[in-house]
């Protein structure tokens, strides 16, 4: 296998640590690339993970699952939290790095960070306060319920809206690029096309 990855350059630079050697740098990077941390906190703390979800749904294997609905679980509870602090703790010098760190050590297969998070703070939390949380969830459900009965009108009049800006953006796209045109193609209008361009060849 190490002679094999070894004709490919780009798996034998992952096989010689070039991707820790980036992470690193950008872990340990000057504070001004605050843009390129956000970026790739975005994309291991979301990206990675919807991309995984997804494996691990299609492929039906129960403990990845299990796995990655433990991770979403804490890494909610996080959000919720930067939430609140995020205007506050943002300022501190470092604290994407150390976001960007965190984010990692849940994912990671030897330490299981989202697991020790899930079980020692979140599943206690919730198992104490499970009925209030059940009530407080049912009473914003049935207001969500009240707020969009009330305004059926307004949801149909923003329905409609699109309905018609979709329309309006139908009728500029070149006709040869409209959907509706592209579907009316049937194999036998060009069957037709076809006979009455023979007829030509005949005449």
């Amino acid at each position: 296998m190490s002679g094999f990855a070894s004709q490919i350059p780009s798996m034998a630079l992952l096989g010689s640590g070039f991707t820790s050697e980036v992470g690193l740098r950008v872990l340990l990077s000057p504070l001004g690339s605050n843009i390129v941390l956000r970026t790739a906190c975005c994309s291991i703390g979301i990206g990675l993970p919807v991309y995984s979800t997804f494996k691990a749904i299609e492929s039906r294997d129960e403990n990845e699952q299990r796995k990655w609905l433990i991770y979403w679980a804490a890494y909610g509870s996080f959000s919720l939290v930067e939430v609140f602090t995020d205007k506050i703790i943002s300022w501190f010098p470092l604290y994407y790095h150390v976001k960007f760190a965190f984010l990692v050590w849940l994912q990671l297969p030897t330490v299981e960070g989202s697991k020790q998070i899930y079980n020692n703070q979140i599943r206690p939390f919730l198992l104490r306060h499970q009925a209030r949380v059940d009530r407080l969830v049912d009473g914003v459900y049935d207001e969500m319920v009240k707020v969009v009965r009330s305004h059926q009108g307004e949801i149909r009049f923003i329905r409609a809206m699109i309905a018609k800006l979709l329309g309006s953006v139908n009728e500029v796209v070149p006709p040869g690029q409209r959907l509706g045109e592209i579907a009316d193609e049937s194999p036998s209008a060009e069957r037709n096309s076809d006979s009455e361009s023979d007829s030509n060849h005949d005449d």
